[in-house]
C-alpha cells in the first residue's frame, strides 16, 4: 500500500482527519475517532507494528497524545495525533487493539495524568503510588520548598 493510497482511504473513512503527506504520513483526528482510526489502520491500511504512544503538553491548549504505528510490509508509517482540550484528561485505551500500547499508556498516565478509559490495569508504573502530581506537565512546580520527591 502507498502512501497515496492510505491517504485516500483516510480521507474516505475519517473526513475529519487532518492528513500531512510525507514518510511518515501525520494524521491529526478529534478524540472521539482515536479508537475507530486506530481499529481502521490496524484491518484496513494494516499497521500492526506498535512503535510509541506519548504525549505533548501544549500548556494552555491543551495536551496531544501521539502515536506511531507501522506497516512494516509496505513500508507504511502513520503518526496519530489527537488532542485533548484544556481539563480533559481522558482518552481511549488502544491495549485492547495492542498489546504493545500498555506500559506506554500507564506511563503518559504516570507523567501527564491522561486516563486512558478501558486500559486493563490503569496505575503508576515510573512513581510511587504516593507520589503527587504529573511531573511532565507544565504546570507540575517543580520549584515549591517541599517538592514530592525524596
Amino acid at each position: 500500500m502507498t502512501s497515496e493510497h492510505a491517504t485516500t482511504l483516510i480521507g474516505e473513512r475519517f473526513g475529519s482527519a487532518q492528513v500531512e503527506n510525507g514518510p511518515p504520513l501525520t494524521v491529526t483526528l478529534p478524540v472521539d475517532a482515536w479508537l475507530p482510526f486506530a481499529q481502521f489502520a490496524k484491518d484496513e491500511l494494516r499497521c500492526r507494528y506498535f512503535s510509541f504512544l506519548t504525549a505533548v503538553d501544549w500548556k494552555d491548549q491543551g495536551l496531544d497524545v501521539v502515536l506511531k504505528i507501522d506497516n512494516v510490509d509496505d513500508n507504511l508509517s502513520l503518526i496519530v495525533k489527537t488532542r485533548l482540550e484544556p481539563g480533559v484528561s481522558s482518552c481511549p485505551s488502544l491495549t485492547p487493539l495492542y498489546r504493545g500500547a500498555n506500559w506506554m499508556e500507564r506511563e503518559a498516565y504516570d507523567m501527564f495524568g491522561i486516563v486512558f478509559e478501558g486500559h486493563p490495569d490503569l496505575r503508576r508504573i515510573l512513581l510511587t503510588d504516593d507520589w503527587e502530581g504529573h511531573p511532565l506537565l507544565k504546570s507540575y512546580a517543580v520549584d515549591t520548598p517541599h517538592p514530592p520527591y525524596r
